[in-house]
């Protein structure tokens, strides 16, 4: 993994190697609800999910939590459809949609 310049070089090998929250500390919940302006939303197919928590560690608004089933649930209030959580999900278990092309498919047209 190469880091940016002036990024500090990230040493995590695998899930294992992240501390044990997210990487974004605080949630920015109370006065960010972000999912207004949001141009595109992860979609997540649980059949290959491990688990491993990427998502909810990356996630830069803590808008993913977890289910009692142990599998991640995006609050779409708070997701700003960065894209983040597919981007690091080491199963590919999350794709990004345009909303746009969500509403026409709830709208069936």
């Amino acid at each position: 993994m190469h880091a940016h310049r002036g990024a500090p070089e990230m040493k995590w090998k695998s899930y294992k190697d992240l501390p044990p929250g997210p990487i974004a500390v605080e949630s920015t919940e109370e006065v960010n609800k972000t999912g207004g302006w949001r141009t595109s939303r992860p979609i997540l197919d649980t059949k290959n999910c491990i688990r491993c928590t990427f998502c909810w560690k990356f996630c830069p608004e803590v808008a993913i939590s977890f289910g009692e089933d142990g599998l991640p649930k995006v609050n779409y209030v708070y997701c700003k459809g960065c894209g983040i959580c597919a981007n690091e999900c080491p199963k590919g278990c999350f794709k990004m949609v345009l909303e746009i092309e969500r509403e026409v498919k709830a709208d069936g047209c």
